[in-house]
């Protein structure tokens, strides 16, 4: 998550403070919480033969003495090492973690993200740091003229376990940067030319690209219902991958970021915090069931944008890490959205007060739209240095464009 000053705000006092619209807000957070409880634990319309409240068995487990042999990379992802000078081999061999500018892949086009079996053990997911800790970060402060007052803060409660019973499409995100190992939260979302079967993760554009100043980051993958049981960091010292990762981690094999975060985005968030959202296509390190029969759900994305003025509450969902998290178990935060604007001529973020920290970027937004159903309207970007509020883009037209490509490029997958 990127951190930045709370931005100032015009004078004034939020309505919302009022006895009654606070009654109506509770109201409407415990709705959303069965909503996604509901939602989670059920496979719903399309009858998936593994639905999300089945345990997961040793079987759906990555562990490396379980699974295939080491996986070959395919010949369009060795075609394209090959042509920007990358030896394939010596690349799976630690030749990855050349960050050189020349070698440093970052247009759309050239995204690669061969899989490296057994990389992601439980140790090392567990080391993997927030990207607030791993990227500089610079104060900025938002358009003081169109923001909302800066919202009261809600402590993140923790996410009842086991996760896959509850927020079965809620998992994180663990990828290399030049700084070491990192990790965000993402979101598994329904693909509409693959019903049933999707493979898509929706996360944040800087957990999959460092924007203006570099590349696509490393060995992205996608852990669903992480450490499920929500066991203690102690708790986890020696587990094993079934325990950590009880169904698999799914490698990235196409991510797509929008052309403004690639060319505009930053360490800070600004400019390109408006539009810091991501797509990923992912495949199973073992095994060849798709990441929505696996856990059991996926979610529609609202590509609606409604003004946060229509929406009554939006919650929160990932794995914050920074400090005084510990990155290992899942929150959550709902409250009713307010407006942040970067200046007039970028789109306004959603915010809601949230005491999460870095480690939950990327993690998705709910709300509930049609006959109550829950759907995914945006994922945490940035937030302050001292916690309080978080703050997510607006999914329009850009992001929808983004999503359908990639529902058209690997619909059929």
């Amino acid at each position: 998550m990127r951190s930045i000053r709370p931005a100032r705000t015009v004078s004034g006092t939020r309505s919302r403070r009022d006895g009654a619209r606070r009654s109506g807000l509770a109201a409407a957070g415990a709705a959303l919480t069965l909503a996604i409880t509901a939602t989670a634990c059920s496979s719903g319309d399309d009858k998936s033969d593994n639905a999300a409240d089945a345990k997961p068995s040793q079987s759906q487990a990555a562990d490396k003495d379980q699974g295939k042999d080491t996986p070959e990379i395919p010949a369009d992802i060795a075609d394209r090492l090959k042509k920007r000078g990358i030896d394939v081999d010596k690349w799976k061999d630690g030749d990855w973690k050349n960050w050189d500018k020349e070698s440093w892949l970052r247009e759309a086009k050239d995204f690669v993200n061969p899989v490296i079996d057994g990389l992601w053990k439980p140790d090392r997911m567990q080391k993997a740091k927030d990207p607030a800790k791993t990227v500089a970060t610079k104060d900025a402060a938002g358009d003081r003229g169109t923001s909302d007052p800066v919202p009261d803060p809600v402590t993140a409660q923790q996410e009842k376990t086991p996760y896959h019973q509850n927020a079965a499409p809620v998992g994180k995100v663990f990828f290399d940067t030049p700084e070491g190992s990192a990790v965000c939260s993402g979101t598994v979302v329904k693909d509409k030319r693959n019903p049933g079967k999707s493979n898509l993760v929706w996360t944040a554009g800087h957990c999959v690209h460092a924007g203006q100043q570099g590349g696509w980051f490393r060995n992205i993958a996608f852990v669903p219902s992480y450490n499920d049981l929500g066991k203690s960091p102690t708790e986890l010292e020696g587990a094993t991958q079934q325990e950590v990762a009880p169904y698999g981690t799914y490698w990235a094999d196409w991510a797509s970021t929008s052309g403004e975060w690639i060319d505009g985005g930053a360490a800070a968030g600004i400019p390109g915090a408006p539009n810091d959202y991501a797509v990923l296509h992912v495949k199973p390190e073992n095994g060849s069931k798709s990441l929505e029969e696996t856990v059991g759900n996926a979610l529609p994305v609202d590509f609606s944008a409604p003004s946060a003025t229509e929406v009554s509450s939006m919650g929160a969902w990932g794995y914050p890490a920074a400090p005084p998290y510990n990155g290992v178990t899942m929150h959550k935060c709902i409250d009713r959205p307010s407006r942040l604007s970067q200046g007039p001529q970028k789109p306004t973020m959603y915010r809601i007060g949230c005491s999460m920290t870095g480690g939950s970027s990327g993690g998705g937004w709910f709300r509930q739209v049609a006959k109550g159903k829950l759907a995914l309207v945006s994922n945490t970007s940035i937030g302050p240095k001292t916690s309080g509020w978080l703050a997510g883009p607006q999914l329009g037209q850009g992001a929808e464009q983004l999503y359908d490509s990639m529902s058209k490029k690997y619909g059929s997958q």
